[in-house]
């Protein structure tokens, strides 16, 4: 293992080891300069000169000091900027989600009763922007607020297929069932709706859990079935992740080439309640920009709300900080917004990035599979907020009284500490650039469907310049192989991802640091 590996897998805690020994040192020669002053004779006073200050200051340890003293400065900075920019992206939020409640155009679109709409463009906050900005080839979701846009575009809504993987271990059949009816319930289920239900191997019993509910619902949905995450697979735990990756590989098998293009996945809870708006707002994105369609990730707004009024009010508190911190990168015009426990995908884009990862340091999902698209494609991954809110439940154990405030309490601890895994992004993102960095001058990716990629005997893909017809009219072995364009890394975007990590992974702890060493 490098030395840089070994780094980066570990750089939360060398960053709090790293500002630790700051501070002992800066506290440690300001206490030693202290003491010297109060133990110094007054008979030893000389007059100061400044090549003397300058000299004292170096040696008594200004420049640890100053270190400190901005990089305090800097923390309190972004401390600041965090709230200010969860306010406005609430606020951006509410405006959007209002905007679309009242569109009578979506309910047209959801209903199908038109195939050729005069609508306001329906896509999130940022998109709803003039048709000049709709059809700028960047990838730039828009900056514009609220504009509205009508223009006549003929859509063949039906094309397009959501493959909903529901990932679940060890959950309970009732919250499943309750799942399920809520995506029965919308009027496109059974057109575009296939169903994968992500089961693990290691749960007793899930076998025939999946096929009753299966049985169930066959008939509510396009399609529905299950797949069972094996048990023997090196390196893979039971988790979210790892079913979800295993889903992907065998829904992979289903879909033509032809088809891939329009089929988007969309990765939810056991327990998440979508409105039928979501796929909707997807749905016309993605047809509403084909030339983006294909590198876009769809990030949804999430709220802890079915059973708020059941859980304690530490618990509720932590949910809706924890929502927050969701919200905070889904506000207008913002270039870099990682989804929270349910996003959207196009097939394709899974594909080029070679589906989800399922190793220990992929805990954190969602998080990683956003870092996997945005450096697959050097920074220049298309963000949309869906101005569709999921309903979620907090974590409660279902009992009253002191003792279910402690389990309670327990439970979201646990939760948060699942949570907090995802530190590991930011050791992989560093890795990741260092990738990106070393391809930089890279302009085209060639990939394979993603189960043709995971059984394949070999990583081998024959270059664009190569004469690929001749070898698909001979045998066909590569006639499943898509070239991509890889556009030039965005350098700025880069620079913003790592500061929402730096925030979201580093920022806590090196607060909580600071203000104990600057109180003492």
């Amino acid at each position: 293992m490098s030395i840089f590996l070994w780094a980066t897998r570990r750089v939360g805690g060398l960053s709090v080891l790293t500002l630790t020994a700051l501070l002992s040192i800066s506290l440690y020669l300001e206490w030693s300069t202290r003491k010297q002053k109060i133990q110094k004779p007054q008979g030893d006073f000389q007059a100061p000169s400044h090549a003397s200050d300058t000299t004292s200051a170096v040696s008594n340890g200004g420049y640890w000091t100053l270190t400190f003293a901005y990089y305090s400065l800097l923390i309190h900075v972004l401390v600041l900027m965090f709230p200010v920019r969860a306010c406005l992206a609430v606020g951006s939020l509410t405006r959007g989600v209002k905007a679309v409640s009242r569109n009578r155009s979506l309910q047209r679109f959801k209903y199908g009763q038109s195939r050729r709409l005069s609508f306001m463009s329906l896509a999130s906050d940022e998109t709803l922007t003039s048709s000049l900005a709709s059809n700028s080839p960047s990838s730039d979701a828009g900056d514009s607020d609220m504009i509205e846009s009508v223009t006549d575009v003929e859509y063949d809504q039906d094309k397009v297929i959501h493959a909903i993987i529901i990932p679940n271990y060890k959950e309970d059949v009732d919250g499943l069932r309750e799942t399920l009816d809520v995506l029965a319930s919308h009027p496109q289920a059974r057109l575009s709706y296939d169903v994968y239900l992500a089961m693990e191997t290691r749960e007793s019993g899930a076998e025939v859990k999946a096929l009753g509910l299966v049985s169930e619902y066959m008939k509510k949905f396009r399609f529905i079935h299950f797949t069972m995450h094996p048990s023997d697979i090196p390196g893979e735990a039971p988790g979210k992740g790892s079913n979800a990756a295993w889903a992907a590989r065998k829904l992979s098998e289903r879909y033509s080439i032809e088809e891939r293009r329009d089929v988007i996945i969309t990765g939810i809870d056991a327990d998440s309640h979508l409105s039928s708006n979501y796929t909707a707002l997807i749905t016309n994105m993605h047809l509403e920009y084909p030339q983006l369609a294909q590198t876009t990730l769809y990030s949804a707004p999430i709220l802890f709300d079915r059973n708020a009024h059941l859980v304690p009010t530490v618990v509720r508190v932590a949910d809706i900080l924890w929502c927050a911190a969701g919200l905070s990168g889904l506000y207008a015009c913002s270039s870099i917004r990682p989804p929270t426990s349910v996003y959207s995908l196009p097939l394709e884009l899974v594909d080029r990035v070679g589906g989800w990862d399922s190793d220990p340091e992929a805990i954190g999902e969602d998080l990683h599979m956003y870092l996997k698209c945005f450096f697959a494609l050097n920074g220049n991954l298309t963000s949309r907020t869906v101005l569709s809110p999921v309903s979620q439940t907090s974590v409660c154990s279902g009992q009253k009284g002191h003792r279910g405030l402690i389990m309670d309490i327990r439970a979201r601890y646990a939760q948060a500490m699942r949570h907090m895994w995802g530190a590991l992004d930011s050791g992989y993102a560093m890795r990741q650039m260092v990738k990106l960095w070393k391809n930089r001058k890279t302009t085209v990716h060639s990939y394979r469907p993603l189960h043709t990629t995971l059984n394949a005997e070999t990583d081998y893909l024959p270059h664009p310049d190569e004469k690929i017809e001749e070898r698909k009219a001979e045998n066909g072995i590569f006639s499943d192989v898509t070239h991509g364009d890889v556009s030039s890394p965005d350098y700025i975007r880069i620079f913003y991802l790592f500061h929402r990590l730096f925030e979201a992974h580093f920022l806590p702890t090196h607060m909580i640091l600071l203000v104990l060493a600057s109180s003492l």
